[in-house]
């Protein structure tokens, strides 16, 4: 379990795996796609999955330079548990509107 959540936990890894899971995206799209976030987080994380072998980093030599982040096999297989996070948080937030829980219990 530590090693999952070393790889994958905080934040913002797994929003940004969730995204990447429909396919390949620059830079800017994932900045769009994570509100909230700052460019020096984005990529401090994408530098983090990338070192850990689960998202791969592509530049393309134009100018301006052209960056690409894509889901290695390993990141790919990580579908259901990101899938099982995002139903689990919707169902928690249900709930919690349901019964207008206030997180402090």
């Amino acid at each position: 379990m530590d090693a999952a959540l070393d790889l994958i936990g905080g934040k913002w890894k797994g929003i940004i795996i969730f995204h990447l899971l429909d396919g390949t995206l620059r830079f800017n799209a994932l900045k769009r796609f994570t509100p909230g976030i700052t460019q020096r987080m984005l990529t401090k994380q994408l530098r983090e999955l990338e070192a850990a072998g689960l998202v791969l980093r592509t530049v393309y030599a134009e100018v301006p330079p052209k960056v690409e982040y894509r889901l290695t096999h390993a990141g790919m297989q990580l579908a259901p548990v990101i899938a099982a996070l995002k139903t689990w948080g919707e169902a928690h937030l249900r709930l919690e509107g349901a019964t207008a829980y206030d997180g402090k219990g």
